[in-house]
C-alpha cells in the first residue's frame, strides 16, 4: 500500500491488510482512530478505512470490531454502510462507504441553514435515530462534525463508535475514556457521569436544531469546562429562538434541551412527528412528550410542547467531566446568593463539579500568588467529601508544588505535593493529571529523568493536557533543548491562544536566550491578555532595561505597582535604581522585595540583590555579607536537589566571590559555564566572578562570550563591579571588535 500524504497520516502498511487498498489521504482523526480515503482496486471504488490509533489498540482491541458490528446492524439510509473488516488482531480496519459532502458544522456556517433546511435535517436525523433506539442502541456523540450532508440534501450519520446497547440494569458511571462527546451537544446528565441513553441523543439533536435556527450555539462565548459548567448549572429553559421560528418549533427545541431528562420528548418519533406537523405532515402522537400523563388529550391541530419547569440544581458524581480538562478556561461558578430574609450572601452549596472547575481555573492562573490559595481551598473541599478523588488529589498536588516554588521552598509544601500526587496515582493511574502532578514534584526534587518519564506518560494519555505541556516545556528548557521547547510552546499557544502562561513562558525563554525584541512583544501581549497580573509588568520592565530603554522600564514598573505591589516589581525597581547609581533607593526596593508582608523572603535572588545594594552604601557593607550568606543558604537547598542547574551554580559562584570564598567561586563558575555554554547571563556572571577574585584574563574572556551571545552593553557599562575592568585597554578593543563584526 502506498501512502500519498505521509506527513499527515499514520502508516497503515502491515501484513494483515489486503494489498488492493491504496490509501490516499487522511480524512479525519478522533480520540481513538484515524479515517483514511482509500481506493479499492478490486471493485474500482473509493472507500473509507477506519483504524484505531496504535496506542488505542493495546487498551481497546475490541473497540473497532464492535463499532463495525453496531454500524452494520443499522439499515436506515442515513447510516454509513459497512463493506468489510480487514486485518487481524489489533491491526484491524473497517472498510466503509466514503461519504462525500460537507459536515453539518460547515453547513451551519455557510449561512444556508434556514427554517425549512433546519427542519428537514432534524427530521432525517430523528427518523434514523428512531431505528437505532428501537434496537436499544444510542449514539452518544451526535454533533455537527459527525453528520454529513450530501449534495442532494441527504443526511448521513458518521462515527457510531460510542454507540452501546442500553442496559436497564447498568450500574456503572461514565469513565474518563467513555466521555468523548462534544460538550456543547452533550446532555447535562452525561456531563455529570451518567451513561448515554436515548434522551441524551434527543438533547444533542435539540442543541443542533437550536444552533441552526438561532445562528449560534447556546453559550457561544464559552468553551471547555466553562461551557460544561454553564450547561450543568443552567436549569432554566434555553432562550427563545428568533420570532421567525414558529412557536411550536421554539417550544419543541426548548423541550428537547430541557435540563431534566424527564422533561424532554420521550422518543425520536415524538420529535420527528412534531417536526412533521410543522412541515404539514399528519401527526400521530403515540406517546407523551415527557414521563408523565398529559393533563388532557390534544388534537393534532392544537398539539403543544411543554416547557421545562423550574427546578433546583442537581449535581451528579461529576468525575466524567475531567475528560475535558484539556481546556482550562473556567468561570467563577456557583456564586453566593443573597438571602431573601437577611439580605446577606448565603454560602454557596457544595458542588463537587463546581469545586473541581474552580480549582482548575485557579491552576490555570498558576503565575498569580492568589491562585495557589484558591486552588488548595477548592480541591480540599472536594477531598473533604471524597478523600480518594483522583483529580482533586492531583490538583491539590499541583497547587502545593506551586506554593513550594513561590513560598520560599518550604519542604513541607513539597512533601504534601508528593503525598497528594501518589494518592492520585493510586486512585487512578490512567488519569493524565495525576502523572502531571507527579512530574512536577519530581522536577522540584531534581529528578529530571523521572520527571520527563512522568510527563511523557501524562501526554500519552492526554496529548493536549495544558498543565502537562507547560511542565514538559519547563523540563525541555532546563535540558537546554530549546528547539523542542519552542515547538511544544507553539503547539500549546495554537491550542490555547487565550492562555497567558504559555505566552509568558515563551517570552522568558526568548529573554534567557538574549532575544529581547521578541521577549518584549510576548510580554506586552501577556499584559494585553490580562492587565491585572503584576509579574507580567515585571518581566516587561526587565526586558526594556536590557533593550536600554530605562525610562520606559520605569513607567511599566509604576503601572505594575499600581496594579498590585509584588516582589518581582520591587526587584526590578531596585535593579533599575541600582543601574542608575541610586543605591539607597535600590536598597529600599530590595528590602520590600524580601519583606514578609510585601515580598518573598524565601527567594535567594532577592537577598543577593539586597546585598548588591548594601555593598555600595557606607555603613552597610557588613550587612551585605549577611544578605549574601542568606542567599547562599537558600541556593544550596536548590543545588542539593539539582546539582546541574547552571543558573544556580553561576549565582552561587558570584555570591561566594562577594563573601570571599574564592575556591567555591571557582568551582561553581566552571561548572555553570560547562553546563550552559550558550546562555549570555551565565557568561556575564562568570565575568563578574572572575573580576571579583582578581582573575582579569578569565573575566575578559567570559565577557567576550557574554557580548557575542547578546548580553546588553548598557548593563555591562552600568555594572559597578566592572568599573576597573572597563578601563582596561583590552575591554575597549573588545568593543571595537564587536562593532566591527556587526558591520561586516
Amino acid at each position: 500500500m502506498e501512502l500519498l500524504d505521509s506527513l499527515r497520516q499514520t502508516p497503515l502498511q502491515d501484513d494483515t491488510m489486503s494489498g488492493h487498498y491504496e490509501v490516499r489521504r487522511l480524512l479525519g482523526e478522533g480520540g481513538f482512530g484515524h479515517v483514511f480515503e482509500a481506493w479499492d482496486a478490486k471493485l474500482c471504488r473509493s472507500v473509507a478505512l477506519k483504524r484505531l490509533k496504535p496506542q488505542a489498540d493495546v487498551l481497546h482491541p475490541e473497540k473497532l470490531i464492535n463499532e463495525a458490528r453496531l454500524a452494520a446492524s443499522l439499515k436506515h439510509a442515513a447510516f454509513v454502510r459497512i463493506f468489510a473488516i480487514e486485518g487481524q488482531g489489533t491491526s484491524q480496519s473497517i472498510v466503509m462507504e466514503l461519504v462525500e459532502g460537507q459536515t453539518l458544522g460547515q453547513f451551519m456556517h455557510s449561512g444556508k441553514a434556514d427554517l425549512q433546511a433546519a427542519l428537514d435535517i432534524a427530521y432525517q436525523i430523528a427518523d434514523a435515530m428512531d431505528e437505532a433506539h428501537a434496537m436499544d442502541l444510542v449514539h452518544g456523540d451526535l454533533k455537527p462534525s459527525n453528520l454529513m450532508l450530501e449534495a442532494n440534501g441527504k443526511v448521513r450519520i458518521l462515527d457510531f463508535g460510542l454507540a452501546r446497547h442500553i442496559d436497564p440494569q447498568a450500574t456503572q458511571t461514565t469513565t474518563l475514556c467513555d466521555l468523548q462527546g462534544t460538550i456543547a451537544y452533550m446532555a447535562p446528565e452525561r456531563l455529570m457521569g451518567r451513561l448515554p441513553d436515548t434522551r441524551g441523543d434527543v438533547y444533542a439533536l435539540g442543541a443542533m436544531l437550536y444552533e441552526m435556527l438561532a445562528g449560534q450555539r447556546h453559550f457561544a462565548h464559552l468553551n471547555g469546562l466553562a461551557l460544561a459548567a454553564a450547561h450543568m448549572q443552567a436549569t432554566e429553559a434555553w432562550p427563545d429562538l428568533p420570532e421567525t421560528v414558529p412557536p411550536t418549533i421554539n417550544a419543541l427545541v426548548r423541550a428537547m434541551t430541557a435540563h431534566d431528562p424527564a422533561e424532554r420528548p420521550r422518543t425520536m418519533p415524538d420529535v420527528r412527528e412534531a417536526i412533521g406537523a410543522q412541515r404539514g405532515e399528519p401527526l400521530t402522537l403515540a406517546t407523551p412528550l415527557a414521563d408523565e400523563t398529559p393533563a388532557e388529550e390534544e388534537t393534532p391541530a392544537t398539539v403543544s410542547i411543554r416547557l421545562p419547569r423550574k427546578r433546583t440544581l442537581k449535581w451528579g458524581a461529576g468525575v466524567a467531566l475531567l475528560a475535558v480538562l484539556a481546556g482550562w478556561q473556567l468561570p467563577n461558578i456557583v456564586p453566593a446568593v443573597k438571602s431573601f430574609v437577611t439580605g446577606e450572601k448565603a454560602p454557596a452549596p457544595y458542588s463537587e463539579m463546581a469545586s473541581m472547575a474552580a480549582g482548575m481555573e485557579a491552576l490555570r492562573m498558576l503565575d498569580q500568588d492568589s491562585s495557589k490559595t484558591l486552588a488548595i481551598e477548592h480541591f480540599s473541599a472536594v477531598l473533604k467529601h471524597h478523600p480518594e478523588h483522583a483529580a482533586a488529589n492531583a490538583g491539590l498536588s499541583l497547587a502545593f508544588t506551586l506554593r513550594y516554588i513561590g513560598g520560599g521552598r518550604d519542604e513541607t509544601w513539597l512533601q504534601r505535593a508528593d503525598i497528594a500526587a501518589k494518592q492520585a496515582l493510586v486512585a487512578d493511574d490512567q488519569l493524565a493529571l495525576a502523572h502531571v502532578a507527579q512530574a512536577w514534584v519530581l522536577e522540584q526534587q531534581g529528578k529530571y529523568p523521572q520527571a520527563m518519564q512522568a510527563i511523557t506518560a501524562a501526554l500519552n494519555l492526554e496529548p493536549n493536557n495544558p498543565l502537562g505541556m507547560y511542565g514538559k516545556t519547563r523540563l525541555l528548557v532546563h535540558a537546554q533543548q530549546f528547539d523542542l521547547a519552542q515547538q511544544l510552546l507553539d503547539k500549546a499557544i495554537a491550542l490555547y491562544p487565550h492562555d497567558r502562561p504559555f505566552i509568558s513562558m515563551k517570552g522568558r525563554m526568548h529573554y534567557n536566550q538574549g532575544n529581547y525584541t521578541e521577549a518584549e512583544k510576548l510580554f506586552r501581549k501577556a499584559i494585553q491578555m490580562d492587565p491585572h497580573v503584576a509579574n507580567a509588568y515585571a518581566q516587561l520592565s526587565a526586558t526594556l532595561e536590557r533593550l536600554n530603554r530605562s525610562d520606559e522600564a520605569l513607567e511599566v514598573l509604576q503601572q505594575g505597582l499600581q496594579v498590585h505591589p509584588d516582589w518581582e516589581l520591587y526587584t526590578n525597581l531596585g535593579n533599575a535604581l541600582f543601574n542608575r547609581g541610586d543605591y539607597l533607593g535600590a536598597m529600599q526596593a530590595f528590602k520590600n522585595a524580601v519583606s514578609e508582608g510585601k515580598g518573598n523572603p524565601g527567594n535567594y535572588l532577592l537577598w543577593a540583590n539586597l546585598g548588591d545594594s548594601q555593598r555600595w552604601i557606607p555603613g552597610q557593607v557588613e550587612l551585605s555579607r549577611d544578605s549574601y550568606q542568606r542567599a547562599i543558604t537558600l541556593i544550596q537547598v536548590i543545588l542539593r536537589r539539582s546539582p546541574n542547574d547552571p543558573k544556580a551554580n553561576s549565582r552561587l559562584a558570584l555570591y561566594s566571590a562577594y563573601t570571599g570564598s574564592q575556591d567555591d567561586a571557582l568551582k561553581h563558575v566552571a561548572q555553570a559555564v560547562q553546563l550552559a555554554p550558550t546562555l549570555p547571563d551565565i557568561h556575564f556572571r562568570a565575568a563578574l566572578t572572575y573580576e571579583l577574585i582578581g582573575r582579569r584574563d578569565e573575566a575578559m574572556a567570559a565577557l567576550r562570550q557574554a557580548i557575542e551571545r547578546g548580553y546588553p552593553i548598557n548593563l555591562i557599562e552600568s555594572a559597578p563591579d566592572l568599573l576597573t575592568l572597563r578601563r582596561d585597554a583590552r575591554y575597549q578593543k573588545l568593543l571595537i571588535d564587536m562593532e566591527r563584526n556587526q558591520k561586516t
